[in-house]
């Protein structure tokens, strides 16, 4: 490290030295006006010589010129005098001045900028050492337990429907007497989910899970990780691997679980890992897909960070752009009318999927279309409105989340 900032200091001193030299030769080519009159003097007496010597001027003549020639030339080397020795010193203390201002705020400046986006006393770190890291902050991982007793529990009875919050109630009691039931903990599960109640919904899910022992299927354990992650706000916990992983030791396509363990590999700074789950999972979905959004905003980012150069797969129907014909007309708009544009957009979409319903991926749209406006009210009860409607699809509601996360109104 300290080699690092020897190197820096040395090419900041390197820098300003290039330029005080340059403040200084510039001074030094500035010549006084007098410097310029004494010169041209001196060429007058040459001209007088030259023009005797062609006999264009008589000797009387000449030495009237020779002598008022050499009296402004006197004058002017007096001036000249002058004007050096009193400038010379302070044109010097005021470039060195200014040197000692460059130095200090190419310094300064430097540390300042480092502090900010740079990473002070991280050394480097060969490929072998950072996955090395990676590895370790994967085994040490936060349990789900640990996760949930950091972040604040929600009660969310408190704005949704009293009758559905009732019929829930039965249905918890049922399983109570029932604790083996695995159709009813299934359900249970899903609709505890369906009101926002993750942790119960994840308790259910476990307990099902239990239940059905070796019987249990990829797909259930995708949905218990996909209930671990929500309830941790998107963190992967140690608990959520291990579900992943026995989804994918029964179905290595099981899609859920490949995102998510993209979702782990991120956490713990493997971009590498993270790019070719995604990228394999996007050669094998569709634009259907719940997580196929998501994937298709985040893994230009994941490519840059992997060092890698990627172009999206040529998916039919990849979220069309806007014609010649809109691109051209939006360019003549205002601001203002441009942000109406796209609020008319959102409104008509909202309009659609009140009246017509629509596909998951178009709720999940109109939520994130909604938080990028800054209108959270709005992505909340669309965001609400969409886990009923989808309360059925555990695929569903994981893009769905993913959109209300992204928004910032996953509570």
């Amino acid at each position: 490290m300290t080699g690092f900032w020897i190197i820096v200091l040395g090419l900041a001193a390197l820098c300003c030295a290039v330029l005080i030299r340059a403040a200084l030769r510039g001074r030094a080519a500035d010549k006084p006006a007098a410097a310029y009159d004494l010169q041209v003097y001196r060429d007058q007496l040459k001209d007088v010589e030259r023009d005797v010597a062609r006999g264009v001027i008589g000797e009387e003549d000449a030495e009237r010129l020779r002598t008022e020639v050499s009296r402004r030339i006197l004058a002017a080397d007096a001036k000249l005098q002058s004007e050096t020795s009193g400038t010379t010193a302070q044109s010097k203390a005021t470039v060195y001045g200014a040197g000692a201002i460059c130095v200090a705020a190419t310094l300064g400046g430097a540390l300042w900028l480092y502090s900010e986006i740079g990473a002070p006393g991280l050394r480097d770190l060969p490929l072998a050492e950072r996955i090395a890291a990676s590895e370790e902050a994967r085994q040490n991982r936060l349990s789900q337990a640990e996760v949930e007793a950091r972040l604040p529990e929600r009660n969310a009875e408190e704005d949704a429907d009293p009758d559905y919050v009732e019929l829930i109630q039965q249905l918890r009691a049922a399983v109570a007497t029932r604790p083996d039931d695995a159709e009813g903990l299934a359900l249970l599960a899903r609709h505890e989910a369906g009101l926002g109640n993750f942790r119960a919904a994840r308790e259910a899910q476990t307990r099902l899970l239990a239940v059905k022992g070796d019987d249990a299927t990829a797909t259930e354990f995708a949905t218990l990780a996909d209930l671990m992650v929500t309830a941790a706000h998107g963190y992967v916990s140690s608990d959520a691997e291990l579900a992943l992983r026995a989804a994918l030791a029964r179905d290595p396509d099981e899609p859920r679980a490949r995102y998510y363990l993209g979702v782990l590999m991120m956490q713990v700074d493997r971009p590498d890992a993270a790019f070719r789950l995604w990228r394999d999972l996007l050669e094998d979905s569709t634009l259907e897909d719940p997580w196929t959004s998501t994937v298709l905003n985040r893994i230009g980012e994941v490519a840059l960070r992997a060092g890698v150069q990627y172009d999206l797969p040529n998916m039919p129907g990849l979220m069309p752009g806007p014609t010649d014909a809109d691109i051209e007309a939006a360019g003549q708009l205002s601001a203002e009318d441009r942000a109406a544009m796209i609020q008319d957009m959102v409104a008509s979409l909202s309009a659609r999927l009140a009246s017509q319903g629509g596909t998951a991926e178009e709720w999940a749209r109109l939520i994130r279309a909604h938080g990028v406006l800054g209108n959270a009210d709005q992505a909340r009860a669309i965001w609400e409105e969409a886990q009923q409607a989808f309360a059925n699809d555990d695929a569903a509601l994981t893009a769905l989340r993913a959109a209300a996360d992204g928004a910032g109104v996953l509570e």
